[in-house]
């Protein structure tokens, strides 16, 4: 895994990388919340899946970042984690 991250700070230089990648980072953050939040609950994907009553490759997408899931879906997702779901809007950075 460290050669990943070595060629991933290394890309970072890389003006088209990196504006690529923070393109991305609402997804990445997303995918790493759900991660999160069904390891917090000690829940494997599989079992997840069978509280949501869906499959763990349906998980394993949301997961991933590959889907992007509709509000009911993440609200499933919290609920079979034994969490709530919150969605807030923030100030982008720079702006009024």
């Amino acid at each position: 895994m460290s050669d990943v991250r070595a060629l991933h700070k290394k890309w970072l230089r890389a003006p088209a990388y990196r504006e690529a990648y923070d393109e991305l980072a609402p997804e990445f953050r997303l995918a790493r919340a759900l991660i999160e939040a069904r390891a917090n609950a000690g829940l494997t994907q599989a079992q997840l899946a069978e509280r949501m009553q869906t499959t763990q490759s349906v998980v394993a997408r949301l997961e991933s970042g590959r889907a992007h899931p509709s509000t009911r879906t993440l609200e499933k997702f919290a609920q079979a984690a034994g969490m709530r779901l919150k969605i807030s809007f923030e100030p982008i950075e720079g702006t009024a």
